[in-house]
């Protein structure tokens, strides 16, 4: 199995994980912990799993020159990304979350263009059409869309860290090229974490964790491992082997990743509309990792 099918199954791996958080974080926000207060606890414990992960690993020096980058990666990766999906989420539904994110692909397209000088293909605007179309089409035939006045906020908020976590793709995939995933992870979430503990400590601190319910505890450290430690680390080993705009496309198998697993647990049944949009989906991610073959991984 060569790296490019690896990377597109650690993909499948990460975005499995996303599409379940979005139910798992809201029911922990805001009624057990504040936004920030989950904000600070999945961005320390990831620190300390990436931290650890790295002891057992032989030690990579970086280059001081590169470390600024890394600082503004951890910004708009970790600090500003995390507190604005966080925050957005517990003021906006799942289901306008989820339709605002679709429009990730795009912006990393442009970003792309502009910081890395990624050419702009017919196949990659085919191919984020495609997936939008089927992506939006399912998420709204599975729930009630809002995009309400009482939303306004969280889905700006939500926009916000769409915009963030685009740029993040771009800033550090020349750091992917150089550097192992582990390396730039550890570091990444220790800026991080220094930059959040400001407003996430005081919040952390007035958890009542003795009186969490089990099944939430179990959400948190859901989000801490899975959704922040192996997610990450797995989009950014894929990074390190396909573009931005590929590792982005996959975030519109979110929902019928979800459907199908649902399937498999008896709570869904299947209709010509999941077809479709799986179908659409898949044929967007299919054309979007096909333009970025013929220009090269890289």
């Amino acid at each position: 199995m060569n790296e490019r099918v690896r990377a597109h199954l650690a993909l499948i791996g990460a975005n499995l994980i996303y599409g379940v958080t979005y139910a798992v974080a809201k029911q922990i926000i805001p009624l057990y912990m504040s936004p920030f207060a989950l904000v600070f606890a999945r961005i320390a414990g990831a620190c300390l799993l990436f931290w650890t992960l790295g002891l057992l690993l032989p030690r990579e020096k970086i280059d001081r020159k590169d470390l600024l980058l890394l600082i503004i990666a951890a910004v708009f990766g970790v600090a500003v990304n995390q507190s604005l999906f966080i925050n957005g989420l517990s003021l906006t539904s799942p289901i306008d979350a989820a339709i605002i994110m679709t429009g990730v692909p795009i912006l990393v397209m442009v970003i792309a263009r502009i910081m890395l000088k990624e050419p702009i293909t017919s196949f990659k605007i085919a191919g984020i059409a495609a997936g939008a179309t089927g992506a939006i089409l399912l998420i709204t035939y599975s729930g009630r869309l809002s995009f309400g006045n009482d939303n306004i906020l969280g889905n700006l908020m939500i926009i916000g860290n769409a915009t963030s976590y685009a740029i993040y793709l771009a800033i550090i995939k020349p750091m992917l090229t150089k550097y192992r995933p582990v390396t730039v992870m550890k570091w990444i979430f220790l800026f991080g974490l220094l930059l959040i503990s400001a407003p996430g400590i005081p919040g952390f601190l007035e958890v009542e964790w003795g009186s969490l319910p089990g099944e939430i505890l179990l959400s948190v450290i859901f989000v801490i491992i899975a959704t922040t430690f192996f997610a990450y680390l797995l989009n950014n080993y894929s990074l390190k082997y396909v573009k931005p705009i590929t590792v982005s496309i996959y975030i519109y198998s979110q929902p019928v990743i979800a459907s199908v697993v649902a399937l498999f647990l008896g709570q869904d049944t299947i209709s010509l509309v999941k077809v479709i949009s799986a179908l659409l989906v898949f044929t967007g991610v299919y054309f979007v990792s096909y333009s970025s073959s013929r220009t090269g991984n890289r």
